[in-house]
């Protein structure tokens, strides 16, 4: 082509390549009409988008986060005849959004924020409502799991009760400080101060009694400590002032003790109102309990927090893996040139996560137990407590304990997970797995709920 008639052809042709690389570059669009929500404390930024082939409009309005405001957006919504509706999950903010426009006939979805971030520098709340909308018209939105309203109030109690729980253990921490203040060692010889024998002997110092021996007798006879070791612990150098502050402290104590058993009669009360609206086709919800509480480890306090956190029906969950990665017990990738690099366990269920890892703990010291040998098999020659949650990618082993399905109900998921990482040279000493369950007397095949799943893949 002769160069003179090169800018010609460029002038005509630009603007038809244009077009169709534009015309290849375009996503398929799943849903024309569709709404991006951007949820703050006071207002919502809302867009619209609608979409008839590649002509696409836009409208964006904001609204208050007040009950009127929530319905004014509400009925516009549906007069703009959106099919779904998406929206990230802004703290607590999101919920009473979630609850009033749940009414409407649209499909509503609370996405993770940090699964639709857009490309930093261009942040503002127009921008992230377009964002949001474009991303759900091309169905680029996952949906975060929200359970039920009954289940999410029973979740609220559940995380109030361990709140409080945490914040009683913060008092004791300050019981034990004021008594190593004063030189008295309770805390050496009892296991649990705040036990009969813990609470006798604090009382007794708050009434004035001064007499190591006298304090001494007031302990429960079954205790470890001898009575000389008992003397030369409660040989302290107690004043008024450290009196006044345990006074205090241990009222504080028993006010939130009381909390605690409120906050249990009030979830016993709600499980017992599920149970009576259960549906025919579902399993009650203290029978979903008891079936948690057959694994080892697992108590009729943890078996509620854990049903209160994933609900009821497992159909959600395609597989045990999947439940496990969302309570953020497998760890994240990151591979780069050939090369896994260590990373630590994503966020996942903070509070389901760490209900599992105690489950686990205690399932490790129940005696006669598959689990307490498996833990033992992979403790060897490794941290005694890094066993307790996945360690980084480069594991060699990682063994879920599973509940697996019970007649009738559709419950299966994980409790836990247990890895730990590789021995550069593996010890001849090291017994196997026969001689562990020869030596905890356990040679018959393990129970279908002790059954060990495959590896989970992250």
């Amino acid at each position: 082509m002769p160069l003179s008639t090169l800018p010609r052809f460029l002038l005509f042709r630009l603007p038809t390549l244009a077009a169709q690389l534009e015309e290849e570059q375009t996503m398929e669009i799943m849903h024309e009409r569709v709404a991006g929500l951007d949820v703050h404390k006071a207002t919502i930024v809302a867009c619209v988008r609608l979409g008839t082939g590649r002509k696409v409009t836009r409208e964006c309005r904001t609204f208050d986060t007040t009950t009127d405001g929530l319905r004014a957006l509400l009925a516009w919504l549906v007069e703009c005849r959106c099919s779904h509706v998406a929206m990230e999950a802004t703290g607590i903010y999101w919920m009473p959004v979630w609850k009033i426009l749940g009414e409407g006939d649209f499909a509503l979805i609370v996405a993770n924020a940090a699964h639709i971030k857009n490309v930093p520098g261009r942040k503002t709340d127009l921008n992230d409502a377009m964002w949001i909308a474009d991303l759900l018209a091309c169905g680029l939105i996952k949906p975060s799991f929200v359970p039920e309203e009954d289940v999410q109030e029973l979740r609220s109690l559940l995380r109030t009760r361990k709140q409080v729980g945490r914040e009683q253990t913060r008092h004791v921490q300050r019981i034990q400080k004021t008594l190593a203040e004063a030189n008295v060692k309770l805390d050496s010889v009892l296991s649990d101060i705040m036990g009969a024998s813990g609470r006798r002997i604090i009382e007794a110092m708050i009434a004035g009694v001064r007499d190591p021996r006298r304090l001494a007798a007031l302990a429960n006879t079954r205790i470890k400590a001898t009575p000389k070791q008992l003397y030369d612990a409660l040989h302290g150098r107690l004043t008024d002032h450290h009196r006044f502050l345990l006074t205090l402290h241990l009222r504080q104590w028993d006010n939130l003790d009381a909390t605690i058993r409120e906050i249990d009669q009030e979830v016993e009360a709600r499980i017992a109102r599920m149970d009576k609206e259960v549906k025919a086709a579902e399993a009650p919800f203290r029978d979903l309990i008891g079936l948690l509480c057959t694994i080892p480890g697992v108590s009729t306090l943890s078996a509620t927090t854990i049903l209160s956190e994933i609900g009821r029906d497992m159909s959600r969950f395609p597989t045990a893996g999947h439940l496990v990665a969302w309570a953020g017990l497998c760890p994240g990738q990151n591979e780069s040139a050939g090369k896994r690099k260590p990373v630590r366990l994503r966020k996942g269920a903070p509070w389901l996560k760490t209900m599992l890892v105690q489950c686990a703990w205690a399932a490790k010291r129940k005696k006669d137990s598959y689990y307490k040998a498996q833990f033992f098999r992979l403790q060897a020659g490794v941290d005694r407590r890094k066993p307790s949650v996945p360690s980084p990618p480069r594991s060699s082993r990682r063994s879920t304990t599973s509940l697996r399905t019970a007649p009738n109900t559709t419950t299966s998921g994980p409790t836990t997970s247990i890895a730990v990482r590789p021995k550069a040279k593996p010890s001849a000493w090291l017994p196997s797995s026969q001689d562990l369950a020869s030596r905890f007397n356990f040679n018959a095949p393990p129970r279908p709920h002790d059954a060990i799943a495959s590896p989970v893949s992250s």
